[in-house]
């Protein structure tokens, strides 16, 4: 349970669970945790899209809800570098090729999907249902469009019904992109992604690769917790929380009555949605969106 694993990281910091909950440690706020990278060095991460901005020299396509899956030609891993313990015949399928998509159910089916993957032991019919949805070998010499074109041939030759190349397509102007992105949501879509065409492959956040969405989201690592109030006694308030800038702020609305029980374990990391930034950097009307489950 996620409140024991918060218990036993609170005991490794030195922290009572007590002052987890209250977010104080000797009389203040909980001491910061060590930052810790968000993802593997290795992995191409998105900026947030401005509305408005034009698409052209941009390939676009939709942004699948599923869990980053990076392919070396023999291992499957998390953003994280984590090897994911997936099934034996489904690796098999795999080509040589080093591969960067996600791993896919259906839309709406993150927390389902998440829980799959996450097994130490693959339940080898429900891999059966799943996709890796690809769209870029980061080793393929070239820019995006380049990579993007030999993929196909890669997909093609693999000839794996799971293995699937997401659609990218050119847009002429941001009233189209626009148009695009509601469709996509009105489908119950999460958003859309942007890749410059001309651009050659970079890890860690980039220019080259833009995420857009009705809201924009980030992450934030869990620093500790603070009391409910009214409805909430007795349970968690908020999570104290350090997002990429290093801010600090409170993080409850949003919150399910199971994930103030049993809250994101401290050190773990959450996202969140937002309505751009304060002067002073803090995220307007944070929403809790999901935790990202150890990886």
């Amino acid at each position: 349970m996620k409140s024991s694993v918060t218990a036993v990281a609170a005991s490794r910091l030195g922290v009572t669970r007590r002052a987890c909950v209250l977010g104080l440690s000797s009389g203040s706020l909980i001491a910061p945790l060590a930052w810790a990278a968000a993802a593997h060095p290795g992995v191409q991460l998105a900026s947030d899209w401005q509305p408005g901005r034009s698409p052209q020299g941009f390939l676009v396509s939709e942004k699948f809800d599923g869990v980053r899956a990076l392919w070396d030609g023999k291992v499957l891993r998390f953003r994280s570098g984590r090897p994911i313990s997936a099934p034996t015949a489904f690796l098999r399928t795999l080509p040589a090729q080093a591969l960067d998509g996600e791993l896919w159910l259906e839309r709406g089916q993150f927390d389902r999907l998440s829980g799959l993957v996450r097994q130490a032991q693959p339940d080898e019919a429900a891999w059966a249902r799943l996709f890796y949805l690809v769209f870029d070998a980061p080793t393929l010499p070239g820019d995006f469009q380049s990579r993007y074109r030999a993929l196909e041939a890669i997909l093609q030759a693999a000839a794996v019904p799971h293995l699937r190349r997401i659609e990218q397509y050119p847009l002429e102007d941001a009233p189209a992109l626009q148009r695009r992105l509601d469709a996509v949501i009105e489908a119950g879509g999460e958003g859309l992604m942007l890749h410059r065409s001309d651009a050659s492959w970079q890890a860690g956040r980039t220019q080259a690769l833009f995420k857009f969405k009705p809201e924009p989201d980030e992450e934030a690592q869990v620093l500790g917790y603070l009391p409910g109030q009214g409805r909430h006694a007795g349970l968690t308030g908020a999570l104290l929380v350090r997002n990429a800038a290093g801010i600090r702020f409170a993080l409850g609305s949003g919150l399910s009555d199971a994930m103030r029980r049993e809250p994101p374990a401290i050190g773990s990391w959450v996202t969140y949605r937002h309505r751009g930034h304060t002067p002073g950097g803090v995220p307007r009307f944070a929403t809790f969106l999901r935790d990202r489950p150890a990886e």
